[in-house]
């Protein structure tokens, strides 16, 4: 049996200069997903996570560290076409607006299909019954396919969306706050949607998301950050019944729930900023 890990960060380091010194995005992240995984990125805005999904798809190099995806390194600098190909099949995002991040001059059969041709797919019959393939696998059909992005709902774009990621059958994927925009009853559909495609096809999916109920509903394992480092990492279900870090625990806390005390929830965030370095 293959033991291999399906996708490994090993001590990830990224700053940005800041007035005159370096801001530290993220300091020594590692971790490991295994095919048909599910890791959740966890943290509030400015934690690093989103600064990690973006190294991960090669949005962002890292100052140190490697990402390796089954035991192979991901070059830091992609030279030529097929290169720049090979690291799009190994992993792809889903971004958090679906509107944004889809053509829309291009109908969503389209899309699908000029990703198809870009990979390699010349045949046009087999480009179409791929397309035909990927909407089904989404939950989406004829129509859809015929639409523009503006003709469909939010929930059908992210779906089209994560079917056009799916269409170069990547080894990751990567989804940067992908339902945090949608209503609550779509952001159950596309997360079931989600779930089945781990268990159909062993995709490894890194979830990012400052909401602990999306995590605790698609993820094995949560790796909690807080600027920029990695505070705690475990199982989800023992991570939400125990919290161990003080800022895990906040975050718990600061769930609207009875007895709900946000004065109480302003003072712990406020001690914990006062212990917590920001940089360097």
């Amino acid at each position: 049996m293959n033991t291999t890990p399906l996708l490994q960060a090993v001590g990830l380091r990224k700053t940005y200069p800041s007035g005159g010194s370096r801001l530290v995005a993220v300091e020594n992240l590692s971790f490991s997903l295994h095919a048909g995984g599910a890791l959740g990125l966890v943290g509030e805005s400015g934690s690093g996570k989103t600064t990690t999904a973006r190294m991960l798809v090669g949005l962002e190099r890292p100052d140190q560290g490697e990402i390796l995806v089954q035991g192979a390194p991901l070059a830091a600098r992609t030279r030529g076409r097929a290169e720049r190909l090979a690291r799009a099949k190994a992993v792809q995002i889903v971004f958090q607006d679906p509107y944004l991040s889809l053509d829309g001059r291009i109908s969503i059969g389209a899309t699908l299909d000029g990703v198809l041709r870009l990979h390699g797919c010349a045949d046009r019959a087999v480009r179409a019954a791929r397309v035909r393939e990927l909407l089904a696998q989404v939950g989406l059909g004829e129509r859809e396919a015929a639409a523009l992005p503006r003709g469909l709902s939010g929930g059908q774009r992210q779906r089209a969306a994560i079917a056009r990621a799916l269409a170069v059958e990547p080894a990751v994927l990567v989804l940067d706050e992908a339902v945090s925009a949608l209503d609550v009853s779509v952001q159950a559909q596309v997360l079931n949607l989600l779930s089945d495609i781990r268990r159909d096809t062993g995709i490894g999916l890194v979830f990012v998301s400052h909401d602990l109920a999306v995590v605790r509903y698609v993820c094995d394992e949560a790796l909690v950050m807080y600027r920029g480092r990695t505070v705690e990492q475990q199982g989800v279900a023992d991570l939400l019944a125990a919290p161990q870090h003080p800022y895990t625990q906040l975050l718990l806390a600061s769930v609207p729930h009875a007895g709900w005390d946000p004065g109480e929830i302003g003072r712990r965030r406020r001690e914990l900023v006062a212990v917590t370095p920001v940089g360097e």
